[in-house]
């Protein structure tokens, strides 16, 4: 699957015209998502929405933010889906090249088949489902001034075997271990990762580890090993792989918590709206209280309904006769008389929960 590059025999440090040459970016969004079924059956875990946004246009915007104009999006079975949402990338001002991954062996393997678009350049990696609170602007220019070989970000995590884990002694990284039985740390590596062209060494290296994938934190350790230079940045502020329910709603809610309040659509006089909510172009309030925040798209009906915080409801939906609290409601689902409260949950598009007087 990987035709490995010349041999580089001596760790050196950088190369020149490396550093002369802009970094390009490359968003990992192969993977099938089955944390996240039944949803992602149908549809891309990268494009579900928090706060009503999709996921991958956050990873893309913070690229451009940091300068990044030439982005490389890894692709696989929901290709279609994801090119569809994202085009050629002018709406954000970049050049977006699609690059189709076979099969989901690992991230190493996909930035291994991002070769010939990366070639000499320096690149961040970014996963297509993980978001940073405050973006990789900063991380961006830290790598760029320094010019390390490579430069990893890490966060301290209550469940660290469900993650790649770094060992340190001091600020230098000695192990890196991918989902370790007794993590020996709570470090856990977070969705970013920024190199320059001795990746390949390291990748051209690399066997497939007990789960059949080549891993990422092979590729860094070899690195670690060889004697590169590999700086790591623990984050301070939030950081979250979405890669299921749980994460995704408090991802959602970290992401309402910092929006603006704004009313566009339609809102009766027996209904109220209370803190931070957003109320897109058509949508209709009937005899309903809104309690921020709370986001709600465009052309969507709530009818003698209760919608409470940390709430995203996309374009289309409608609630009626019902309450619902801290959940993501997707494209034209409906949440119909059911006599209760929906929280907590993901729903998909064109769902439709309603109660049935006939049966139990």
């Amino acid at each position: 699957w990987y035709k490995p590059p010349t041999p580089n025999c001596a760790a050196t440090t950088n190369i020149t015209s490396e550093s002369e040459t802009p970094m390009k970016g490359l968003i990992l969004s192969g993977g099938r998502g089955t944390r996240l079924r039944p949803i992602t059956y149908t549809s891309a875990k990268q494009l579900v929405p928090v706060a009503n946004k999709p996921i991958l246009f956050f990873g893309i915007e913070w690229m451009r933010e940091a300068g990044i104009t030439d982005i490389g999006i890894i692709v696989g079975d929901t290709h279609a889906e994801i090119k569809k949402a994202c085009g050629d990338g002018s709406r954000w001002g970049v050049k977006i090249t699609y690059i189709h991954q076979t099969e989901p062996l690992g991230l190493a393997h996909a930035v291994g088949t991002a070769q010939e678009y990366l070639q000499d350049s320096p690149f961040v990696v970014y996963l297509g489902d993980n978001l940073v609170k405050d973006g990789i602007s900063t991380l961006v220019k830290e790598f760029e001034n320094d010019r390390p070989n490579a430069q990893i970000l890490l966060a301290h995590v209550k469940n660290p075997q469900e993650f790649g884990v770094a060992e340190l002694e001091g600020d230098r990284i000695v192990r890196l271990v991918e989902k370790p039985k007794e993590p020996k740390s709570d470090l856990a590596l977070v969705g970013v990762y920024m190199f320059d062209s001795t990746v390949w060494e390291a990748i051209a290296s690399l066997k497939p580890s007990a789960r059949g994938e080549y891993e990422i934190t092979d590729a860094i350790q070899y690195l670690v090993t060889t004697g590169y230079n590999v700086r790591s940045h623990i984050v301070q502020g939030w950081w979250k792989d979405t890669g299921r329910l749980e994460d995704l709603l408090e991802a959602n809610r970290l992401l309402l918590e910092t929006q603006e309040r704004s009313l566009n659509g339609e809102m009766d006089d027996a209904s109220n709206a209370q803190g931070r909510v957003q109320i897109g172009k058509g949508t209709k309030v009937v005899r309903s209280q809104i309690r921020g925040p709370v986001v709600i798209g465009e052309n969507c009906l709530i009818e003698d309904a209760y919608i409470g915080p940390f709430t995203s409801i996309q374009d289309g939906a409608q609630v009626v006769g019902s309450e619902v609290e801290h959940s993501i409601l997707l494209e034209n689902s409906k949440v119909l008389h059911i006599g209760g409260r929906m929280e907590d949950s993901l729903l998909g598009k064109d769902v439709e929960v309603r109660r049935d007087d006939r049966k139990p």
